[in-house]
C-alpha cells in the first residue's frame, strides 16, 4: 500500500486504503466463522451417532441368549432413543450337498433406532439358534 505524505511531514493511510483493509478483514474473519461452524455441526452429528452406536450395541447385548430368541417384535425407549427390534426367521437357500438337518435356524435381528434430534440408525444382524428337536 503507498503512503501519502502531508504537508507537515507525518505520514498515513488513507480512507480508501483503510476501507479495504477492514473489508480484507471482514472476509477473512467471516471465513473463519464458516469453517468455525461446520465444524460444530459435524461434531455434534458425530456425537449422536456414537450415541446410537453406544445405545445399538447395549441392545444387542441384552437380547436373550440363543436358545431363548424367539420371532417377534420387541420396541421401548432407552436413554432418550427410541427403538424397535425384529426377529423373524430368514429364507436361506440350502445347498445339494448340504446335510438334511440343519442344527441351527438363522434369524434376522433388525434393529431400529431414533435419537431425539431426529438421525436414525437401522442395524441388522443374524443370530443362529439351536433348532428344537421335532
Amino acid at each position: 500500500m503507498s503512503r501519502k505524505s502531508c504537508s507537515n511531514g507525518t505520514r498515513g493511510f488513507t480512507l480508501i486504503e483503510a476501507l479495504v483493509a477492514l473489508a480484507i478483514v471482514a472476509a477473512v474473519l467471516g471465513s473463519i466463522g464458516a469453517v468455525i461452524a461446520t465444524s460444530a455441526k459435524g461434531t455434534r452429528g458425530i456425537d449422536q451417532r456414537l450415541a446410537l452406536s453406544g445405545t445399538a450395541e447395549t441392545l444387542l447385548a441384552a437380547l436373550p441368549a440363543r436358545s431363548l430368541l424367539k420371532p417377534g417384535r420387541q420396541s421401548g425407549e432407552t436413554a432418550g432413543h427410541r427403538w424397535r427390534i425384529d426377529v423373524s426367521p430368514m429364507n436361506v437357500a440350502v445347498a445339494s450337498d448340504a446335510p438334511p438337518v440343519q442344527r441351527f435356524v438363522p434369524l434376522a435381528v433388525t434393529m431400529r433406532l431414533q435419537s431425539p434430534g431426529g438421525p436414525a440408525m437401522q442395524v441388522t444382524t443374524v443370530r443362529l439358534v439351536p433348532r428344537v428337536a421335532e
